[in-house]
């Protein structure tokens, strides 16, 4: 592979998580207004409801690109390895949460409780993968 194909899919690799990164702080937003809510907001948990299996997927594919990313440039992934635990532990997180939230029913707040945690948890780590994913970009 070329290094100028490398660094155009390094920059779009960085691009994509920045909009995963977006789209799970929509899905933050959106579930501290179900969580604030005192009455069911039904189009809110619907929203939520379809909007998180998809950021779930996108999560876990950018992970994928950007591991490829790295393997095709210098022949393994752990070139950088902040990074790549960071954003390992992103998807075991993201996994994690999406498990949990299967098991959120009613208003039961054991389950919730978990989900609300380590999705915050998420855009933490999201946010110090984004300056690791700098420092290597730089």
């Amino acid at each position: 592979m070329s290094k100028e194909l490398i660094a155009y899919l390094k920059l779009f690799h960085g691009a994509y998580n920045t909009a995963v990164i977006m789209l799970f702080l929509y899905q933050g937003i959106i579930g501290m207004k179900i969580r604030k809510s005192d009455s069911k907001p039904f189009h809110l948990i619907k929203r939520h409801r379809k909007v998180g299996p998809v950021a779930a997927l996108l999560g876990i594919a950018g992970f994928i690109a950007g591991a490829t990313i790295v393997f095709l440039s210098e022949g393994h992934v752990f070139e950088h390895p902040p990074h790549f635990l960071t954003g390992l532990a992103i998807v075991a997180l993201i996994v994690t949460t999406y498990i949990i939230s299967g098991k959120i029913k009613g208003p039961e707040p054991y389950w919730r409780n978990r989900h609300f945690v380590i999705g915050l948890f998420i855009i933490c780590l999201y946010f110090v993968q984004a300056l690791l994913g700098l420092g290597i970009l730089l």
